[in-house]
Order: structure tokens, then C-alpha cells, then sequence
């Protein structure tokens, strides 16, 4: 296991992967700090800074001052909002902008936004020379606690479905300031609430009870969201350390992604309609219905799992989606792209309670699609 470890208010995950090791910084004022965090670990003095229309005009400014003060000289790359900005255009538009701006291998491509703008620059991060330096900021609860963490990176197909062209490409160092998240709508805050739910349900039975019982002071803000925040980034690190390539066990993360993604695909990526952590939200209730239809877990978990995540205001079944959904059948095709059938069978993240979860690699299609037809509004 890592340990972490706290400076004044800030706290520190170490990510111990030999010579593509970084830090993740969580706490208050980092932006400020960017610049000269930064120069102190990376050699370069070139940047591109990749943001989007919605940070730009919050923190785009403190960061290039932050930046122009360590000596490192910028470029800005202002894209639009939303998930279908994950897409080939504006990868080739940021890969242009990049080489445009003259970086280097030992320069450096800065994430400054949530996890779209993340999973996009880390991509052109990955390629562009193949292979620069590569910092992420993340300004959402969901980037701070699970995108930036992790060396995913990617775009959607248009015709296939959520992140699935990409490549794996560590950051350097992450940076999450927790004063960003003070900007964030209630609705987003939610979102990436669900993802730092999932840590508990994975396999920290007693984190999901303590968020049970703190959850409000986690939403307020102070010491309890840098320690919720910490707590996820910690038990992010341990698995991407333990399979950093998603060959076993890192599979975990995706509890509740599986159904989730089938629902954002189902929605067209509409952010009006349904946001990344709102579909898992939902997914990770149907995970653990399916569990206790698969006779794997008590139906009492579900519900327990239900109840908390309506109390904090996310949704919990497919009914609550606004418009129409496509037909179980149609579902099942995302389902069935996003983890690809072998034999009939599916992979799945289920469970056998609460922080018990496990991969499943052996689930018969025709049980999923009859749990679909049934759950579907």
C-alpha cells in the first residue's frame, strides 16, 4: 500500500510506478502553485495548456501567471464544453497546436479542466512526438478523484461507443486543488461524488460507511472532502500500481461503468440528458441488482446502495433519464462493445455485498439482456 502524506493542508498520494512515478497533490491554493511545481519536477520550459470554454475564463489566467513566473512559456488551446469533444477533430486540432507551439519531449501538455479535457490531452499527450511530458489539473470532483489518475487516456467512436481509442500514458504529476471545486453546479459535484462512492464499493466496505455518515461534510467542503478525495486517489493509485494496463484486476474500476457507458451512448452523449457520473451512479445499482438476480448477493445491498445514492441527489434507474430511451436490445449492443462477449459470455464488475466486488468473466449475455428488458422504463 501507499501512504499519504500531508504537508500544511495539502496531502500527497505517491503513484510508485519506477521511472513513470508521479505525485497527486490534493488540497487548497495549487494553481497558484502550478508554476513552480512544475519547473521543480520537469525539465522543460515549454507548455501547451488544453482547457475548455467553461474553465478558460475561471482559471486559464492564473495558471499561464502561475506558469510565466517559473520561467516555463505557454500556449492555450481553449476547446469546447462536453463529452463529444472527445473525438478526432479536436485530437487532431490539439496534436496541431501542440507541435505548433514548439514542445518538446521534456516539455510539457497541461490538463486544465475535468475529464474530458483530461482523457483528450492525455491522448495527444501519448502521441505527439511520441510521447511529452504531461500534467493534469483537474477542475471537477470527478477528473480529481478518478480520470487524472491512471494514465488512461482516449476519445469516443462516434459509432462504437466511450473511450475507445487511446492509449495509456501516465501523467507526470497531478494537481488537485480543491478550491476549484468550491465553482462546480450541484449537478457535477454529484456526478463525481458517485465515482468517489465506487472506491467503497469496490473493496473499502468502511470508506462507503463513513461516506454514509459524512457525505454532507464532504459535500460543504474543508477537511472532509480533501480527506474523501485523498482516500480515492489512494485507493485509485493501489490499483493502477497493482495493474497498470487493466489486464486483471484494475478491471474493478469499471464497477457501474459498464452499464453506465451502454446509457451515455443510449443518450448520445448529451450532457442535458445524462452526465458521465449520473450513468455510473445508475450502473452501479444495476450491478448490484444483477448480483442479487445472479443469486451473488443479498438484495439488501442494492437497496442500501440505492438509498445512499439518492440521498445525495444522484439518480438510481433508468427511468430517471430524461426522454426515451432505445430498446434493451440496443443497449445490450453498447454493453456488448464496451465488453466484448467471448462465447456468449460477457466481463462484468459484480458483487457479493457491499466492498465485495469482483470480475466476473463468465456472465451469460441472455441474463443480462433479460435484466435490461426488465429494468427498462
Amino acid at each position: 500500500m501507499n501512504a499519504i502524506s500531508s504537508t500544511s493542508s495539502v496531502q500527497t498520494v505517491h503513484v510508485p510506478l519506477g521511472e513513470r512515478a508521479y505525485d497527486i497533490l490534493i488540497g487548497p491554493g495549487l494553481i497558484a502553485r502550478a508554476g513552480a511545481e512544475i519547473a521543480s519536477r520537469l525539465k522543460g520550459r515549454k507548455a501547451a495548456i488544453i482547457t475548455d470554454e467553461n474553465v478558460a475564463p475561471l482559471y486559464l489566467e492564473a495558471v499561464v501567471a502561475s506558469l510565466n513566473a517559473a520561467g516555463i512559456v505557454s500556449a492555450e488551446v481553449v476547446l469546447p464544453a462536453g463529452e463529444k469533444t472527445k473525438s478526432f477533430e479536436h485530437l487532431i486540432d490539439v496534436c496541431d497546436k501542440v507541435l505548433e507551439a514548439r514542445v518538446e519531449r521534456n516539455d510539457c501538455v497541461i490538463a486544465l479542466g475535468g475529464g474530458v479535457i483530461g482523457d483528450l490531452s492525455g491522448f495527444a499527450a501519448g502521441i505527439v512526438r511520441r510521447g511529452v511530458r504531461f500534467v493534469q489539473v483537474p477542475t471537477s470532483l470527478l477528473a480529481q478523484v478518478d480520470s487524472s489518475v491512471g494514465g488512461k487516456t482516449g476519445i469516443n467512436s462516434p459509432r462504437h461507443g466511450k473511450n475507445l481509442i487511446g492509449v495509456f500514458h501516465q501523467p507526470d504529476l497531478v494537481l488537485a486543488d480543491t478550491d476549484v471545486l468550491n465553482t462546480l453546479s450541484e449537478r457535477e459535484f454529484r456526478a463525481g461524488y458517485a465515482e468517489v462512492a465506487k472506491y467503497g464499493l469496490i473493496d473499502k466496505p468502511d470508506f462507503f460507511a463513513w461516506l454514509e455518515a459524512n457525505w454532507k461534510s464532504v459535500f460543504t467542503g474543508g477537511s472532509a472532502r480533501i480527506e474523501a478525495i485523498a482516500a480515492s486517489c489512494q485507493a485509485k493509485a493501489d490499483v493502477v500500481v497493482a495493474d497498470e494496463r487493466e489486464t486483471g484486476q484494475r478491471a474493478l474500476l469499471n464497477l457501474g461503468h459498464t452499464f453506465g457507458h451502454a446509457l451515455e451512448a443510449a443518450t448520445a452523449y448529451d450532457s442535458r440528458r445524462l452526465v458521465h457520473g449520473e450513468g455510473v451512479a445508475i450502473g452501479m445499482v444495476l450491478a448490484h441488482e444483477f448480483s442479487a438476480r445472479m443469486n451473488l448477493a443479498s438484495p439488501d445491498d442494492a437497496r442500501r446502495v440505492e438509498r445512499h445514492l439518492k440521498e445525495v441527489g444522484l439518480p438510481t434507474g433508468m427511468a430517471e433519464i430524461p426522454g426515451e430511451l432505445p430498446p434493451a436490445e440496443s443497449l445490450m449492443e453498447a454493453i456488448a462493445q464496451d465488453k466484448k462477449v467471448k462465447s456468449g459470455k460477457l466481463t462484468f464488475i459484480l458483487t457479493r455485498g457491499i466492498g465485495q466486488s469482483f470480475v466476473a468473466d463468465d456472465v451469460p449475455a441472455s441474463e443480462v439482456l433479460s435484466f435490461l428488458r426488465e429494468k427498462h422504463p
